[in-house]
């Protein structure tokens, strides 16, 4: 079993060189405020302008030059000189909120009625920012052997994520390696979690509409019976799927919402159904879609209703690459000592990272942002999310020890 560790930086052992890039006091300051100022104002994905420009100023006052996104918000910048032949580390952040109201009594809750940062963007991109200034000072010193790149991501949020449009602005150009942190609230702050392959989980949206005649509930049999149909799709299209997909794809298609009619005596004309598919593999993820087009059609056909779907993609689960797991897994050895990485289980929750590692390798850990001790857990996506501070410190040490070790300077 791990045991509980300080969140300071690991001693290095007599006659080993420190490795450089901890996080000074002051910033350290600095970051929590920056932090909760963007927690206070949190915006939606494609809207994030204010955000934008607040990390856009911290890092041109750093002396760095910034480049905001062809889409309008989002920024990528380069430290230690450009990125050559595929030779940077790219650090990855999600900058957008959710709309949900916060409900936390604290004083630097959400100031924007129903929209909030449930999620930990603004932890993620807190620790980006100060993985860059710290970076940045390494590199005016002549301790950073190889450029790092920044990418500060809209709309991760908004299906099918940002980052294909990032991607599009050329994000990825000279990066031959992509890492990131997603706040875990599960796992105690000092800590992170990792794991080899699947992380996530792939993530479609669904909707389907049926109809037919309706009628008199006397008469249902010269009706097509909406109700009994979209129940029939509700519940036997995922059963269907079990059986034409691998099981080990873990495919699961959970409806959020039915709807249909509006008297108890009338058969209705239309139903709707929607829901999310999730998958634990690219296989699986890749068949899902004519799978599932198929099987509604033929259960709506039983019931001599007719199917509309509209099957959204949405993103491939992240498969974290063995090299970069173990950059990951040694930039926190190298801080925190070995108790400091956890084995993580897959999640069903998707993430648009996935899409940079169709392109280049990369991994996500887990960070940890629950206050050791605290026996409620907090969760994501909910009102009253919150993260101890404290990971701010662990996550820009965890970023800027990957960064020199990937350099292979220490």
């Amino acid at each position: 079993m791990n045991q509980l560790l300080s969140p300071e930086p690991k001693a290095a052992s007599p006659g080993e060189p420190a490795l450089p890039g901890t996080l000074p006091d002051a910033l350290r300051t600095e970051l929590i405020a920056f932090r909760r100022d963007l927690h206070m104002h949190p915006e939606l994905g494609k809207q994030e302008f204010r955000t934008t420009a607040a990390i856009k100023e911290r890092l041109e006052r750093a002396g760095l030059e910034p480049r905001v996104l062809a889409t309008g918000t989002g920024l990528v910048c380069d430290i230690g000189g450009p990125a050559g032949a595929g030779d940077a580390l790219a650090l990855r952040a999600d900058i957008d909120a959710l709309p949900i109201p916060d409900t936390k009594s604290v004083p630097y809750r959400s100031t924007v009625a129903d929209r909030a940062h449930a999620c930990g963007h603004d932890i993620h991109t807190t620790v980006v920012l100060g993985a860059g200034l710290v970076l940045a000072d390494l590199a005016r010193r002549g301790l950073l052997p190889r450029p790092v790149r920044l990418i500060f991501q809209p709309a991760e949020e908004v299906l099918p994520g940002g980052a294909p449009d990032a991607i599009d602005c050329g994000v990825l150009e000279g990066v031959g390696r992509i890492i990131a942190v997603h706040c875990d609230p599960r796992v105690d702050v000092g800590h992170i979690g990792l794991r080899q392959g699947p992380i996530t989980s792939a993530c479609d949206r669904l909707e389907v509409a049926l109809s037919g005649p309706g009628g008199h509930t006397a008469r249902p049999h010269l009706t097509t019976d909406l109700v009994a149909a979209a129940a029939a799709v509700a519940t036997e299209v995922p059963a269907l799927l079990s059986r034409r997909v691998d099981t080990r794809s873990g495919v699961s298609l959970t409806w959020g919402r039915i709807a249909s009619g509006h008297a108890c005596n009338v058969i209705p004309q239309r139903a709707e159904l929607s829901g999310t598919l999730r998958c634990l593999d690219l296989p699986g993820w890749h068949a899902a879609p004519d799978l599932v087009h198929a099987a509604i059609d033929e259960v709506a056909a039983l019931h001599r209703a007719k199917s509309e779907i509209n099957y959204v993609r949405g993103v491939p689960p992240v498969v974290n690459e063995p090299g970069a797991t173990e950059l990951l897994h040694d930039a926190m050895v190298a801080r925190r000592g070995p108790f400091g990485v956890e084995n993580t289980e897959q999640s069903l929750g998707g993430e648009d990272f996935s899409w940079y590692l169709e392109h280049v390798p990369g991994a996500m850990a887990r960070l940890g942002v629950r206050t050791p001790g605290e026996r409620a857990v907090r969760d994501l996506h909910q009102g009253d999310f919150d993260a101890d501070e404290q990971a701010i410190t662990v996550g820009v040490e965890l970023f800027t020890a990957a960064a020199l070790l990937d350099a292979g300077r220490w």
